[in-house]
């Protein structure tokens, strides 16, 4: 077995480290014995996106998504399709955001989206800031998930939630709910990076690609996670 990883743009989405989430799957994969390539995906650089089995999509701000935003569009069908081919894609903040149909800025600007998913995220007044504690509906265990948000945009969507915040502001701050399910594709405010504190997830993204790619079901060999868990139950923690 053997995976691809797709990192987006890692040269202008690197919000809070957030490449780190690719280096997490990465280490996760190659402790287990699975060899990883990783493909850093951007405007000068050309990769067959088709070859993906992972996808990432880290943060950015409003000015470097709209430096990217003429390039990835070319490629948003290939990104539509492997997507609803089941395909795990982790998007962060800005990533995230760049999934829906638009933003609205500030300034009342409306930037368009990939319109990947039929969502809209448009600022507000004041920032969500802090760390946040959810109970996911993804099948892991445990059900709880930890990170940083820091975001002035509120998302707005009808989909399955990545979970119920319990402790945070979430997508928007009033409904209760972080991120966004949608088949393997997650949508997320939660930097850190969010899969150094939440192995879990991570495991969750190469089980998913490994299922898809050979056609059965996968059973990961355990990890020690010592370490990951102790960051993991000191940021629940301090919220409760």
């Amino acid at each position: 077995m053997e995976l691809k990883i797709f990192h987006m743009y890692p040269d202008l989405l690197n919000l809070y480290g957030d490449r780190g989430n690719v280096l997490i799957i990465e280490k996760r994969a190659r402790w287990r014995k699975i060899p990883v390539e990783i493909k850093k995906f951007t405007k000068d650089e050309k990769e067959d996106l088709e070859e993906a089995d992972i996808i990432f999509i880290g943060g950015g701000s409003d000015r470097e998504q709209e430096i990217l935003f003429s390039h990835i569009l070319k490629f948003k069908k290939t990104i539509k399709d492997l997507i609803e081919d089941g395909v795990p894609l982790l998007a962060v903040c800005g990533g995230y955001q760049l999934l829906g149909e638009y933003y609205i800025d500030a300034h009342g600007e409306k930037i368009e989206g990939l319109s990947l998913l039929n969502f809209y995220t448009q600022a507000e007044k004041g920032r969500l800031i802090g760390n946040i504690l959810i109970e996911t509906e993804l099948p892991i265990y445990p059900k709880t998930l930890v990170g940083f948000e820091n975001h002035g945009g509120r998302t707005y969507h009808n989909y399955k939630p990545l979970g119920r915040v319990i402790r945070g502001y979430g997508n928007n701050g009033k409904d209760g709910y972080e991120g966004i399910i949608y088949k393997n594709c997650i949508g997320t405010y939660l930097h850190g990076p969010i899969l150094s504190k939440n192995p879990h997830l991570a495991d969750f993204l190469i089980k998913s690609a490994l299922e898809r790619k050979y056609k059965r079901e996968i059973s990961l060999e355990p990890l020690s996670d010592k370490e990951e868990f102790l960051a993991h139950n000191k940021i629940i923690k301090l919220l409760k």
